[in-house]
């Protein structure tokens, strides 16, 4: 299937198998790993890519689904060698243990940062509802999320 797609700014026209999945497509064909699967059925939050300025699970969204698409994924976070706010911020307060979970609850909270600059804590916690962490206890992740908010 030809499809026409977008990802991280960088427009593509490929023919792709209409049964793979967003995540296979993003680390097997465009060879963007960071992008991580972890439960494969869209409980765990690790593949967590923005589709059009939503988070989704790149694991639940077949290949026909993205016809058109603008996504993001994690390496557009950095631009020019310098990291995200969010990156920062997820250092500065030790939101990183293991790291497996971090690029999709990064990208959880990239999405909900550009839908709205300034979220209150419990709306940091409903952003990253569908991320599992088994690490941090998601208390520096949320501290994390609301340091990016402000240095906004």
């Amino acid at each position: 299937m030809q499809i026409e797609f977008k990802v991280n700014g960088k427009e593509y026209n490929m023919d792709i198998c209409p049964t793979m999945r967003l995540v296979d497509l993003l680390r097997e064909k465009l060879g963007l790993t960071g992008t991580k699967e972890g439960c494969g059925e869209g409980e765990c939050g690790s593949c967590t890519v923005i589709m059009n300025g939503k988070a989704v699970n790149s694991c639940l969204v077949l290949v026909p689904q993205i016809r058109g698409q603008d996504i993001l994924t994690i390496e557009a976070l950095e631009k020019n060698g310098q990291m995200d706010r969010l990156q920062d911020s997820f250092i500065n307060n030790g939101a990183i243990q293991c790291g497996y979970c971090t690029p999709g609850m990064l990208m959880s909270a990239k999405a909900l940062l550009m839908a709205n600059s300034k979220p209150s804590e419990e709306e940091i916690k409903i952003a990253i509802s569908g991320n599992l962490c088994r690490c941090t206890g998601y208390n520096k992740i949320v501290t994390a999320i609301k340091g990016a908010a402000e240095r906004d």
